[in-house]
């Protein structure tokens, strides 16, 4: 027995010493050979251990572990929290803690029954810290559903996969103090008693907690205590209250070994029939199931060919396979709802007459009937309500209770899943708000954008387990992150953006390049010219032409060209000709000469 409650590096658990020495008291009185029981066991303690209660099972006939403390699921793998843990990220479990598998490893030996019992699927605050390496390892509430690979082997977890047990408020925790109340009785089947547990659970914490079994064993009973002889007629007084004993225990199984192995021992029959009840929702609810992947896939199909620019052809066809998914899909549902419900009305009925008149109700309903449409048919009184023609035969039934219609249901049951869909929608990043079970408009929100970006059709006014099951196989963000402005999604997580120097982040959250300055201009009066030079330099250049003159030179002579000099002017001399030399005009410029060259 190991109840570890002073963990080092979270709060305090005020129960799991004490649900640790209550067991160890009730098993010692059972007369038990060895019964080893350690508190508040470090990493290496608890290590030192388990190797030495593997050497105690060797030879021993029945091997039992009772856990009470911290436990937590990574990645569909169980481990169990030693006192001294620090896990700071996700990867810190492979070395801190000791995953559920070493646990059973250390009771294999053991020849006739090995039993573990996990009392650790506490609100774990080492969940919530937590720095997850790879965004898409999936860290979860409560402990994972595990199935035993050697056989006379059962593990009970004080709460179901997903959902969380509480520690009350009492000295010892609900679970424990049931355990302690059935599980040593002589003479009780140990499928019996973990029944018992359950319904003392369900009733103390207002159906908020159901402990679950995993394992199976084979048709005699199990005690972990011989009953006493005075016992042994009364367990084999009536032949129908064993097989109702099986069909309860491969109806809290729910899965499809459990039943088929009670249809092989029970072929006929009232229980019979209402096994078969059970599988069929079973098969209808893989169909379901089944159904929806392939529509996602060709929703998925044609997307990608509309994104590609695909031939009008290859878009066609695959619009009409996902309309016909889609149908298919649509009408897998409605089976498994009618199944469904079909199933439940059965068990209601079957409740309600046995705590009536168990030896009535089995004397009128076991006739032996080879199908469960008959059984309906030939006795009204039955478990099946009366079916439409039209009806599908097929059913479902999950691995858990399903519920479509938490406003129906009971109320503590509905806070626990609109708690565990909140949860699953905050680990793929659509809902921020408080995992309270109070399923607001925040939450209808969040379940809405996850049908957007999954393509999932879910009523978002419901919590549903339907829901929860779809949520629970993403393994990663499903819902895009979003931050506020000044910061960037970057993985899980929101980093801020930094601008280059010279850029600003703009409104849409962008760096962007200040615009440079414009020059102006700007009166210099230093460099400003004069008055007199801006003059001479707008002056135009004085004319090429000899300003006009009266010519007085004689006629005749080069061509009828005149030269002029400052005395007076005169006809150009023949062979001779005008060049212009620059300046001119009056007052000794040069202007044009004679050249005679």
């Amino acid at each position: 027995m190991v109840g570890n409650a002073n963990y080092q590096n979270a709060p305090l658990l005020p129960n799991p010493a004490n649900d640790a020495a209550a067991i160890t008291a009730t098993l010692k009185g059972a007369g038990f050979d060895v019964v080893d029981s350690r508190l508040n066991l470090a990493a290496t303690d608890m290590r030192r251990a388990l190797r030495e209660f593997a050497d105690q099972a060797r030879n021993a006939d029945i091997a039992l572990v009772y856990y009470a403390g911290h436990g937590i699921e990574i990645d569909g793998t169980n481990y169990l929290i030693p006192t001294d843990a620090r896990l700071e990220r996700d990867t810190d479990i492979y070395d801190e803690a000791f995953s559920l598998d070493r646990v059973l490893l250390a009771i294999e030996p053991a020849r006739q029954l090995r039993v573990v019992i996990v009392d650790a699927c506490r609100n774990n605050p080492f969940a919530d810290a937590m720095k997850r390496t790879v965004a898409s390892r999936s860290i979860s509430r409560g402990l994972a559903r595990v199935e035993p690979t050697v056989s006379n082997t059962l593990i009970a977890f004080a709460a179901k996969a997903g959902l969380t047990a509480l520690d009350g408020n009492s000295q010892n925790s609900p679970y424990a103090t049931a355990l302690v109340k059935y599980i040593a009785k002589p003479g009780l089947d140990l499928r019996r008693a973990f029944g018992f547990v359950r319904d003392d659970v369900l009733q103390a914490t207002g159906n908020r907690q159901e402990p679950y079994v995993y394992g199976s064993l084979g048709g005699e009973d199990v005690a972990l205590v011989p009953a006493t002889k005075a016992e042994e007629p009364i367990q084999a007084a009536n032949p129908q209250s064993e097989i109702r004993r099986d069909y309860e225990l491969a109806l809290q199984l729910r899965n499809k070994p459990a039943l088929n192995a009670f249809l092989t021992q029970h072929p006929d029959g009232y229980y019979s029939n209402l096994a078969k009840l059970q599988l069929n929702q079973l098969d209808a609810e893989d169909a379901r199931v089944a159904a929806t992947a392939k529509a996602q896939e060709a929703e998925q199909q044609r997307a990608r060919l509309m994104s590609q620019g695909a031939q009008r052809a290859d878009q066609e066809k695959a619009a009409a396979d996902l309309k016909a998914a889609e149908e298919a899909r649509i009408a897998a549902e409605k089976t498994k709802q009618a199944a469904q419900e079909q199933a439940a009305e059965a068990e209601r009925k079957r409740i309600a007459s046995e705590s009536t008149s168990e030896s009535t109700i089995v004397a009128a309903l076991s006739g032996n009937k080879p199908a469960v449409e008959s059984t309906v048919a030939d006795n009204p009184a039955a478990a099946t309500p009366a079916e439409d023609s039209k009806t599908p035969k097929l059913a479902a039934l999950s691995d858990e209770p399903r519920q479509t219609d938490i406003a129906k249901a009971d109320l503590s049951k509905s806070v626990d899943i609109a708690k565990s869909v909140q949860g699953e929608l905050s680990r793929v990043g659509c809902f921020t708000g408080a995992v309270n079970g109070q399923w607001n408009a925040a939450s209808q929100r969040s379940l809405a954008l996850f049908n957007q970006h999954a393509g999932t059709k879910f009523d978002a006014k419901l919590a549903s387990l339907d829901a929860l099951d779809a949520i629970k196989l993403k393994p990663s963000r499903v819902c895009p992150l979003i931050c506020d402005h000044g910061y960037k999604a970057d993985g899980d997580q929101c980093s801020r953006i930094t601008c280059a120097e010279g850029s600003f982040l703009n409104d849409d959250n962008e760096c962007e390049k200040r615009p440079g300055k414009k020059p102006v201009a700007k009166r210099n009066t230093d460099e400003r010219p004069s008055r007199a030079d801006r003059s001479a330099r707008e002056r135009p250049a004085p004319a090429a032409d000899v300003p006009r003159r009266q010519a007085t030179a004689r006629s005749g002579g080069g061509g009828g060209q005149v030269v002029c000099d400052q005395s007076l002017c005169r006809q150009v001399r023949s062979g001779c000709h005008l060049e212009y030399r620059g300046g001119g005009g009056p007052g000794g410029n040069v202007g044009n000469v004679e050249s005679c060259n």
